[in-house]
C-alpha cells in the first residue's frame, strides 16, 4: 500500500508500421520505463499502438481521457510534416485549452541536438481534467525532452517539470517526482509536505 496518489496515465504509440507488425514499437516501452522511474505514484498504465489515422487517434484520446480516467497522456510518433504525421491535428481536435509552452520547450531542447528539430509539430492541450502531450518518436529524444539537460550551461528545463502542477491546477492527483530524475516545479502554496510510501 503506498501513501501517495494513484495515477492513471495514458500511453499512446502513434505508426502504421508498428502497429501493422511490420517492426516492434518502441515507444510504449520507453514512455512506461521513464515513468517508472520518474514517478512514486502508483501506476496504471492504458497502453494503445495505433496507426496514423486522425480519427483514430482523436478517439483514442477520447476514449482514454473521458472512459478510461486518465490524467494524463503522453503520445509518441507522427508529429513531423509528412503527409501522414496527424498526431498533432487529431490531439487539437479533442481540445478544451491549448498548452503551446510544452512544444516550444520541447524544441528547444531538440535544437542542442538536430537542427531538423524545427520541423517537430508537437503539441499539448487539457482535455477536462487530464493534459495530453505530444512526444517525439524516437526514445532518447522522448527522454531528453521529459527532464531536460539538466548538466547543460545553462541548465535546461525538460517538459514533465511542470506537468505535476499542471495537473494540480485541472484537478487531477497530485503527482510525486524521484528528484534525481525529475525535480518537479510547484509553487510553495501548492507543495504538500513530503511523505513516504507505506
Amino acid at each position: 500500500m503506498s501513501d501517495f496518489d494513484p495515477v492513471r496515465i495514458g500511453i499512446v504509440s502513434v505508426s502504421d508500421r508498428a502497429s501493422g507488425g511490420v517492426y516492434e514499437d518502441q515507444g510504449l516501452p520507453a514512455l512506461r520505463d521513464w515513468l517508472q522511474r520518474a514517478l512514486r505514484n502508483p501506476l496504471h498504465f492504458e497502453a494503445r499502438l495505433i496507426p496514423d489515422v486522425e480519427a483514430t487517434i482523436s478517439a483514442t484520446l477520447i476514449e482514454l481521457v473521458d472512459h478510461a480516467g486518465c490524467n494524463l497522456v503522453l503520445t509518441t510518433g507522427g508529429t513531423g510534416p509528412a503527409p501522414r504525421d496527424v498526431t498533432p491535428e487529431a490531439t487539437l481536435a479533442v481540445a478544451h485549452k491549448v498548452m503551446p509552452g510544452f512544444g516550444e520547450q520541447m524544441r528547444q531542447i531538440s535544437l542542442r541536438f538536430v537542427p531538423t528539430a524545427i520541423l517537430s509539430r508537437q503539441v499539448a492541450v487539457i482535455r477536462g481534467k487530464a493534459l495530453i502531450v505530444n512526444l517525439p518518436g524516437q526514445p532518447k529524444s522522448i527522454a531528453e525532452t521529459l527532464e531536460g539537460l539538466p548538466a547543460a550551461v545553462p541548465p535546461v528545463h525538460g517538459v514533465f517539470a511542470a506537468v505535476p502542477y499542471c495537473i494540480d491546477l485541472i484537478g487531477g492527483p497530485y503527482l510525486e517526482t524521484d528528484d534525481a530524475v525529475c525535480k518537479a516545479f510547484r509553487p510553495k502554496s501548492a507543495l504538500r509536505a513530503p511523505r513516504t510510501p507505506g
